[in-house]
């Protein structure tokens, strides 16, 4: 009886010495027979597009460098969002899911060109160029589409009913990247998109045909008739519905013909609007 006793206890102390080690080669066997099975039959066999409008569906599978058959689990989304984006300057907004079995769906948002931005002139590039020494890079040479948040898109053709900018130095131009400018420029690059943000909120974007960016403030020509000016640093959503404001106020007024400028930047009224010899409307 002490003999059965003693064969007993030693099973028992073998089988709790290599249950945990049965229990791990069991999670390894799952994880192996998973991992098999993912590289095995979850082969892209289809890749759909959605959302797109400049490009076509065909243009994008390119782009994105997915091939068929390649494996679901692999693909490498960071890498296909930067192929994308790149290749295609237009794309914004950008999803990639897996459909499974066997589907990738690609879902865009395309940006819209919403300004142009001028080449430099000769007396601007020379500043800049004196100003950076070695360090000077290229200047565009034409001018560049711009979505609303900046991103170079494409030269701008000659025919563009874009918004058209002024006063600022584009450096080393390239599709899909971001507007770059001399340091000294950047609170005018930041004014200039903070505006083009307020106008799209306003759906008054394409009342706005030009916009000049001068050393602490802008100008922007409004509904063909107003030249409204406003701060680099200021509320662009708040000027933007005062210059309506000012507008309606002044068509009532006055008529709809009505004509001249409106300033946003005075400290002691909140509009100042002025037509030819006149001293100005508070």
């Amino acid at each position: 009886m002490p003999r059965y006793s003693h064969r007993s206890r030693t099973r028992r102390r073998n089988r709790g010495r290599f249950g945990p080690l049965f229990k791990l080669l069991c999670v390894i066997a799952v994880i192996v027979a998973l991992t098999v099975g993912a590289t095995v039959f979850f082969r892209v066999e289809q890749v759909t597009v959605t959302g797109n409008q400049r490009y076509t569906e065909e243009e994008i599978i390119a782009a994105s460098g997915i091939q068929l058959g390649s494996n679901l689990y692999s693909l490498n989304k960071v890498r296909i969002d930067r192929n994308l984006r790149t290749t295609l300057p237009y794309i914004g907004e950008l999803t990639i899911n897996r459909s499974l079995p066997s589907t990738v769906v690609i879902t865009v948002t395309e940006w819209e060109a919403v300004a142009q931005v001028a080449a430099p002139g000769v007396e601007q590039v020379t500043a800049y160029q004196e100003e950076a020494g070695e360090k000077a890079v290229t200047t565009a040479q034409e001018p560049w589409l711009i979505s609303v948040k900046g991103k170079l898109l494409e030269p701008a053709p000659a025919n563009s009913t874009a918004i058209a900018v002024t006063g600022l130095t584009p450096l080393a131009p390239q599709a899909g990247s971001f507007l770059e400018v001399p340091e000294e420029e950047l609170t005018k690059l930041e004014a200039l998109t903070g505006l083009l943000e307020a106008l799209e909120v306003r759906e008054v974007r394409g009342e706005v045909s030009a916009i000049r960016l001068e050393s602490t403030y802008l100008v922007a020509r409004y509904a063909g008739r107003f030249d409204v000016k406003m701060r680099l640093n200021a509320d662009f959503n708040y000027d933007v519905r005062r210059m309506e404001s000012v507008r309606q106020r002044m068509e009532a007024e006055r008529g709809e013909e009505v004509a001249g400028s409106i300033d946003l930047t005075q400290e002691k009224y909140s509009a100042v609007f002025s037509e030819a010899g006149d001293q100005g409307v508070r």
